[in-house]
């Protein structure tokens, strides 16, 4: 009974975490949106070849066409600024890393010095839009008034890449949590964040967290601090992402940098949601190793309550395959070696590995 008890609470902290709030879709015409502002997009990129293809082709086909693209090399070492001069949009060559500065605030920051729009809007390269996207976008930040960010729906392509499911959905709770809505270190998703212009200045935009390993969720809290509010939806329909196609050890310190050095910026009531969630997932996940034995029909319960929720879940964050929410004890195992992997950086090191940059949890880089 207090098997079934776990699994039921695990299942309802699930539910409750996670709000429904898609990007929702603009109801004028697109050159309307925005009215007459100008748009920038800035993309940081750093050996994107393979990926700003996608973003590119689809910024081209967008209802509501951005006054100027600029993508940031941020040194690469492919054929990236050849692939983006492909598509005719403006690419600016990063200046060397200051001291104090991570990679991609570095990147964004010349970004921005370069843009000449009203409404800013930073994508990573790895992101896809739909033809309305960024008309929704705009639509969506005028009638928050304030900045906003979005999860993008998480494409997997390769069995590893579905192995990310459980951390999706960790991420994405993390993000729709009506608890973070109150939170004053409430953060942003990086992958694309949308920002009129004066509001970005007067927070002192990516400068003001330069030296931070987790720039979204930093920037974030800036925003509140200056009283400008912060709105993260979910970009299912919309905005997509392919985030790790390059194999199992760029997810693994993908996800790795920022597991365990965003816990602390959590409210407890997240916290605790989060962990009996897992805890849950977890417990259930033994009904694999234990089915033979007298608890296995609570566990095979717990088991299958889980991928019901996890195949209603995936609908509106990530598309893993049909197999995956059946599957979900090797997700689960994967986020756990995430979780064990990125402890061990930070407490034994006090640094991540990342885009071959490597930066200390405070903030310091290290070639």
């Amino acid at each position: 009974m207090s098997l079934l008890l776990l699994f039921a609470a695990g299942c309802c902290a699930g539910f409750f975490l996670f709000r429904r709030k898609v990007l929702p879709r603009a109801q004028r015409a697109g050159p309307a949106a925005g009215g007459g502002a100008k748009l920038s997009v800035i993309i940081p990129a750093r050996n994107e070849e393979r990926n700003l293809p996608h973003l590119l082709a689809s910024l081209r086909d967008q209802t509501r066409r951005p006054d100027e693209i600029i993508v940031v090399d941020d040194g690469s070492e492919d054929g990236t600024r050849r692939v983006a001069e492909s598509f005719g949009v403006r690419v600016i060559e990063c200046p060397p890393l200051p001291p104090g500065w991570t990679g991609k605030t570095w990147a964004v920051w010349n970004g921005y010095k370069h843009a000449g729009g009203d409404v800013l809007v930073f994508l990573d390269a790895d992101v896809r839009l739909a033809p309305q996207a960024l008309e929704c976008l705009i639509a969506a930040r005028e009638a928050s008034g304030g900045v906003l960010s979005v999860v993008p729906f998480h494409t997997a392509e390769r069995w590893y890449e579905r192995l990310a499911m459980v951390t999706n959905i960790l991420g994405v709770f993390v993000f729709t949590s009506p608890f973070e809505a109150r939170n004053p270190r409430q953060g942003l998703y990086g992958s694309c964040i949308v920002a009129h212009r004066t509001d970005y200045e007067k927070v002192g935009g990516h400068e003001s967290i330069r030296s931070e390993l987790m720039d979204d969720l930093s920037l974030g809290a800036q925003f509140k601090r200056f009283g400008v509010p912060v709105a993260n939806y979910l970009g299912a329909g919309l905005v997509s992402f392919r985030m790790y196609p390059d194999g199992l050890r760029s997810q693994l310190e993908g996800f790795g940098k920022a597991a365990v050095p965003s816990l602390p910026r959590l409210t407890a009531g997240t916290l605790a949601c989060v962990v009996l969630w897992t805890a849950g997932l977890v417990v259930s996940s033994a009904a694999a190793l234990l089915w033979w034995t007298p608890h296995a029909v609570p566990l095979l319960c717990g088991y299958a309550l889980y991928t019901l929720q996890i195949a209603y879940l995936n609908k509106y964050t990530g598309s893993f395959g049909r197999a995956s929410p059946l599957l979900h004890v090797f997700s689960a195992a994967f986020f756990l070696v995430i979780l064990a992997y990125s402890a061990y950086r930070a407490v034994f090191f006090g640094r991540m590995r990342w885009r071959g940059r490597t930066v200390e949890i405070g903030g310091r880089l290290r070639r």
